[in-house]
C-alpha cells in the first residue's frame, strides 16, 4: 500500500500526484487550519465568531493504554452531541480508497474523506453510526462498551484492531468539550466551521475547516485561503491534530 499520508510544508510532485489520486477515490475533502492559543482570540475577533452560537459536545475515544490501536490506523470514537443525541464512529487511516473492499466501500455508513492541512494531508475511512445506548451509561461501566456501537461497526473493528483486543477491553479517554460553530461569512460564498476543543489541562485547539466536493478542492482551498489572509488569519502556525493530541493526553493521564 502506497503511503497515504505526508506531513512536510509545501507539495514535491510526487506528493501531489499521491494528493490527486486520493481525492479521486475520495466522497469528500475537508481543508483543516488550525491556529496557534497566541491568535485564538484575534481569529475569534477577525471572524466574528459568537461562542453563544455553539453547539456543545462531548468526546471520547478509547484505545489501549499504550495506544495499540492508534499504532494500527483504527480510531474509536464516541460523542454525545447538544440536542442532537450520541453518535459513533470506528475510523481507519490512512487509506488507499482504490485498495478498499468493494463491501465496506458500498455501505450506505462508511464514507473516504481527504482532510488537508497546511502541513500535509491524510486519507481516511469511517463507518459512522448512531449509538446504540447511552455514551454516558457506558463509559460510566453501566454497560458493556461494544453495546455503544452497531453491528457492522463491531464487526469492523474485529477485522482491523490488533490480534486479541476487544472493544470491551479499552480504556476510556475522555472526554474532551469541543464547542462547535457553523457560520457562513458574507464575504466567502461557503460555510465555514470552526471548533474549540478544551483539554483538562487548561491547552485548547481552534480549528477552523470547510468540506467540499472533490473535483472542487483546489478551487475551495484556494478562496478559502485568501478570504482568511484577508481577515488577517495567521495561516503560517504551527498545525495540530485534535485526536492525537487527545489520545496522547489520556494516555499520559492512564501510565500516572
Amino acid at each position: 500500500m502506497p503511503a497515504a499520508t505526508t506531513q512536510h510544508r509545501g507539495l514535491t510532485d510526487a506528493d501531489l500526484q499521491e494528493l490527486l489520486a486520493l481525492i479521486e477515490g475520495a466522497d469528500s475533502v475537508e481543508l483543516k487550519l488550525t491556529i496557534p492559543e497566541s491568535d485564538q482570540h484575534s481569529t475569534a475577533v477577525a471572524l466574528d465568531l459568537d461562542p453563544l452560537e455553539a453547539q456543545i459536545r462531548q468526546v471520547f475515544f478509547f484505545d489501549t493504554p499504550d495506544l495499540r490501536l492508534n499504532e494500527q490506523g483504527v480510531v474509536v470514537r464516541a460523542r454525545r452531541v447538544q440536542k442532537k443525541g450520541d453518535d459513533t464512529v470506528v475510523k481507519l487511516r490512512p487509506v488507499v480508497p482504490a485498495e478498499l473492499p468493494d463491501r465496506v466501500r458500498s455501505s450506505p455508513t462508511f464514507g473516504v474523506e481527504v482532510d488537508a492541512s497546511p502541513e500535509g494531508f491524510v486519507c481516511s475511512g469511517s463507518l459512522k453510526g448512531t449509538a446504540a445506548c447511552a455514551v454516558r451509561e457506558a463509559v460510566a461501566g453501566k454497560h458493556p462498551l461494544r453495546k455503544v456501537f452497531t453491528k457492522e461497526q463491531r464487526a469492523f473493528f474485529a477485522e482491523h484492531a490488533p490480534s486479541g483486543i476487544e472493544l470491551d477491553d479499552l480504556a476510556v479517554l475522555g472526554p474532551i468539550f469541543v464547542l462547535k460553530l457553523k457560520y457562513s461569512p458574507k464575504d466567502l460564498n461557503r460555510r465555514l466551521v470552526a471548533e474549540l476543543w478544551l483539554y483538562p489541562d487548561n491547552t485548547r485547539i481552534l480549528e477552523l475547516s470547510t468540506k467540499c466536493a472533490p473535483p472542487e478542492a483546489f478551487q475551495v482551498a484556494a478562496e478559502t485561503r485568501a478570504f482568511l489572509a484577508s481577515r488577517g488569519v495567521e495561516l503560517e502556525g504551527e498545525q495540530q491534530t485534535k485526536t492525537k493530541t487527545a489520545l496522547e493526553y489520556f494516555a499520559r493521564q492512564l501510565a500516572d
